[in-house]
């Protein structure tokens, strides 16, 4: 016995051998009122110092798995149960248990079924931020601020509703953004995912309803649309945004629940909505009394021309819009810290289900986004991000330009391009031949609400270096003009 001991980690040498030691108890290889090697006797059968098992001896005991008998040395206490009297095992049939929204959930996990792409691939499927550019330095000095101002306040219960110094901070850059606060609250929730999600539930009805939206759109919401009921229809996109006309149409062929819109460096097709259209959508929706679900995404990436106002400022003192809002595209997605921004009476409904759901979200990452933009680090981070990714945007623009042999190609900023082939072109076949010569993209049908898009794709330019954004577009354009030919 305790010859098959190695230290594995970094972690304190003490602790592996308590966890060593609690793992021979539990399986039984060491006896109730067993008496344990002497602590330098366990030293030296483990090539560890004695003190080191004198700290694990006392941390077994600590955790009721040792007592100590002065003079005599440390014992096995009994268990609470003896093994013999442990429960028969039981096999369930998971598969015939779980109910229909999970097995949803499955047939829609899109990237559970995606490609696994290791270090030497060529990967245009992401577009999160390089971490490269992540502020680190000012990060821990937030983390450090904030903790010596409030200490273990932060590491306890916060409220559903959220931290009030982010809520307050971020209730005036949206009112910079030319937001009319007037009659609205906000919730703070984790990211984008949970905010859309919890929005969706209190608006669904008990046959789930309806909604329209442009087409193609971000497939996360796609995905949580049909999750909860919702029936989608989809209005075709222009150059400057979604189609009116077909918008029009669709409104007046039948009700909608509510619209889910996104107007700024549009997923995927990386358009920006002009302020024309902004108003007009606006104006439809009002007209037909439809409540609108803006999505911010990428709002602060971009790259020239002026500030386009969000939807939500569009509407003035209006309450018709929820604006639902993260930096996860911007800042650091790992701390995963959204909100929504919408009339006061419905936030109140949304903090009731936030609370059931989650309690809150993480008080501590909140405090430290606070911390972070309330030392001013957002601007100077942006300014740097945006000269990064437009050098990287037009330079994978470029290389588009070079080597695919594409019908049309979108995106006004943000951190992707979108591709459209010949309406006959399949990129799910093109997929499958460039990923055996390690290059790997999105294809496009997954973002249609009406299994369209099997001839367009997505490319996520953020985190690929340059000379893999040119040496990975020259294999795909090469490859999809042999399969055209």
């Amino acid at each position: 016995m305790f010859n098959d001991f190695k230290l594995t980690d970094d972690r304190p040498v003490y602790i592996q051998v308590k966890d060593y030691l609690k793992r021979l108890i539990i399986k039984g290889s060491l006896q109730a009122d067993q008496k344990l090697p002497s602590t330098r006797e366990l030293g030296l059968l483990l090539a560890v110092s004695r003190n080191t098992v004198i700290s694990a001896y006392a941390e077994l005991e600590g955790d009721g798995f040792v007592y100590a008998i002065q003079g005599k040395g440390s014992y096995i206490v009994a268990a609470s149960a003896p093994p013999a009297a442990a429960a028969s095992s039981c096999e369930i049939d998971w598969q015939s248990r779980i109910n229909g929204y999970a097995r949803q959930a499955v047939e829609l996990d899109r990237m559970k079924r995606g490609i696994r792409a290791d270090k030497s691939v060529i990967s245009f499927t992401s577009i999160s931020p390089d971490e490269n550019l992540f502020d680190l330095d000012n990060v821990k000095r937030a983390f450090l601020d904030r903790i010596a101002k409030e200490g273990g306040v932060l590491l306890n219960y916060g409220y559903a509703k959220g931290y009030k110094p982010l809520i307050d901070y971020l209730l005036k850059y949206m009112e910079q953004k030319g937001v009319d606060l007037s009659g609205k609250d906000m919730l703070i929730t984790n990211g984008f995912t949970e905010a859309f999600d919890i929005v969706m539930s209190a608006l669904r009805r008990k046959d789930g309803g309806s909604v329209i939206c442009e087409n193609p759109t971000h497939y996360t919401a796609i995905k949580n649309l049909r999750l909860n009921g919702f029936d989608i229809t989809g209005i075709p996109m222009e150059r400057d945004g979604i189609n009116l006309t077909e918008l029009e149409r669709a409104l007046t062929e039948r009700a909608y629940d509510c619209a889910y819109f996104i107007p700024s460096y549009h997923n995927p097709t990386g358009i920006v909505t002009s302020p024309e259209k902004r108003l007009a959508i606006m104006q439809l929706m009002a007209r037909h009394r439809i409540p609108v679900i803006e999505d911010g995404f990428n709002e602060e990436l971009r790259y020239s021309g002026s500030h386009v106002s969000p939807l939500i400022a569009t509407a003035g003192q209006g309450n018709g819009v929820i604006y639902i809002g993260s930096f996860s595209k911007v800042l650091f997605p790992g701390i995963r810290v959204g909100w929504v921004l919408a009339d006061s009476r419905l936030i109140d409904c949304l903090e009731s289900i936030k609370r059931a759901r989650s309690i809150h979200t993480s008080t501590l990452d909140q405090s430290v986004l606070f911390q972070y933009l309330y030392n001013g680090n957002l601007e100077k981070y942006l300014k740097k991000a945006r000269t990064h990714y437009k050098r990287k945007y037009e330079w994978t623009k470029h290389c588009c330009e070079m080597h695919l042999p594409y019908k049309r190609l979108s995106g006004d900023g943000g951190l992707h391009l979108f591709v459209e082939f010949d309406e006959c072109f399949d990129t799910t076949a093109l997929l499958n031949e460039c990923s055996g010569q390690g290059v790997i993209f999105t294809p496009g049908d997954m973002f249609y609400t009406d299994g369209g898009g099997r001839h367009t794709m997505r490319l996520g330019f953020s985190r690929v270096p340059d000379d893999d954004i040119g040496k990975g577009l020259e294999i795909i354009g090469q490859t999809a003009k042999q399969q055209m030919r």
